[in-house]
């Protein structure tokens, strides 16, 4: 079965589809026209130039080159997550890169090389996609868990001093924020592992049927790459709360306000 060619004509006849939801902001009156357009004009020019990219790094299918071009997925999903949050990036790029690069790292080269096992461990062709998937849901996990930690310390600022007064250490104080914060991260995967393929056909699964692949075949990667996600989403959000923590409290087991940018954590 081949895969049905999209020309570039109708491609931005698909465009049109955008007049309904523009139509219902600009009708509701939400401020968010500009943000839109921009956001689907950076979609595209990004889809592009990835696209373009690909199709070299796909061609020559270096394996030090795939690998540095999941480092570069990491390093910009690093800057997100501590964007989607409001922390300063420079305090803590290198706690996120790490809990980032050990959550797709052991998740992405466990499934690639015992389930999946492609002729070679780094080829672009499995590599990419694969780790790009995980890598995509540990970054909206880690926004909601560090998000609701933090959040949750501030609320009940009070509480966790008292636990700290009666002789608890950091990590005994702030054991409940963190459970809450990891639960709140995981809910929405769970739900997602739960109804898959009675509500949702994930991305994965439609685009390998696409490719032409047999239907049973397509589940059989689906089932192997929501294990990897769900796998390397828990442990990147458990790293990245327990390794901001590092720098974000005081030797007091006070939450140094510092941590945020400009008029967050107050």
């Amino acid at each position: 079965m081949k895969i049905a060619e999209i020309s570039t004509l109708r491609l931005a006849v698909g465009y049109a589809l955008l007049a309904l939801p523009l139509g219902i902001i600009l009708w509701h009156r939400i401020p968010i026209v500009g943000q839109t357009v921009l956001a689907v004009v950076r979609m595209t020019l990004q889809l592009l130039f990835v696209g373009l990219y690909l199709q070299t790094v796909f061609k020559l299918n270096y394996p030090w080159l795939n690998g540095a071009w999941l480092v570069v997925m990491i390093v910009v999903a690093d800057a997100s997550i501590a964007r989607g949050c409001g922390l300063r990036l420079i305090r803590f790029a290198g706690p996120l890169f790490v809990a980032l690069l050990a959550g797709t790292a052991i998740s992405l080269l466990f499934i690639i090389s015992t389930v999946i096992r492609p002729p070679h461990l780094m080829d672009a062709q499995y590599v990419i996609p694969v780790g790009g998937m995980i890598l995509g849901n540990c970054l909206r996990a880690d926004i909601i868990g560090i998000s609701n930690f933090y959040e949750a310390v501030r609320k009940n600022e009070k509480a966790f001093q008292h636990h700290l007064a009666q002789g608890a250490r950091l990590q005994e104080a702030i054991r409940a924020f963190l459970r809450d914060a990891i639960q709140a991260a995981l809910m929405p995967i769970v739900a997602t592992v739960a109804t898959i393929g009675l509500v949702l056909l994930p991305g994965m699964m439609t685009g390998v049927i696409l490719g032409g692949a047999n239907p049973m075949t397509a589940i059989k990667y689906q089932i192997a790459i929501m294990i990897a996600i769900f796998s390397g989403t828990a442990i990147t959000v458990v790293l990245s709360i327990r390794l901001t923590t590092r720098g974000s409290f005081t030797s007091y087991g006070v939450l140094d306000r510092r941590v945020f940018k400009t008029g967050r954590g107050r």
